[in-house]
């Protein structure tokens, strides 16, 4: 989904429940669509969004992802950095993607594909549990490591 279209959307979706879609927000959302491979911290998306607008500060930006948080336009995911990071949701997604976080350089991958539809139907089944959202990460060295530690 191009720029212009997620910004629409967001848009709709901040006023749908009762928010604008102010300049700073504005801002905090282009940064998260320009980077929406790179799981930015607060601070991060912080830095970036103050070269497009001087003025804004960090407590701003808190608050501007935590109503995008809520609203389940992005997901907010704790790696063991201990930071919180923060990823748009795809257009469409039931659930949160899944994630490959590699132990050595620290790069995170995504995994589009929703690989855990038996496992919520058996715990639905099973412990009479309603599912909401799943979060799945795997821990381990990515093919880049794993080839720099052959040679």
């Amino acid at each position: 989904m191009n720029a212009v279209l997620a910004l629409q959307k967001t848009k709709k979706q901040l006023h749908d429940s009762g928010f604008k879609l102010t300049p700073q927000r504005e801002a905090t959302v282009l940064v998260l669509l320009e980077n929406e491979k790179d799981h930015l911290s607060a601070e991060e998306i912080y830095f970036l969004v103050k070269k497009k607008s001087p003025e804004i500060g960090l407590a701003t930006v808190y608050r501007t992802l935590e109503i995008l948080t809520e609203l389940r336009i992005v997901n907010k995911i704790s790696f063991d950095d201990g930071l919180a990071r923060y990823d748009l949701r795809k257009e469409g997604a039931e659930h949160f993607h899944h994630h490959l976080l590699c132990l050595e350089c620290g790069n995170i991958e995504e995994i589009e594909e929703d690989l855990l539809g038996d496992v919520e139907r058996i715990v639905e089944s099973r412990y009479h549990f309603a599912v909401k959202d799943h979060r799945l990460t795997f821990h381990g060295i990515c093919q880049s490591c794993q080839q720099k530690n052959r040679v």
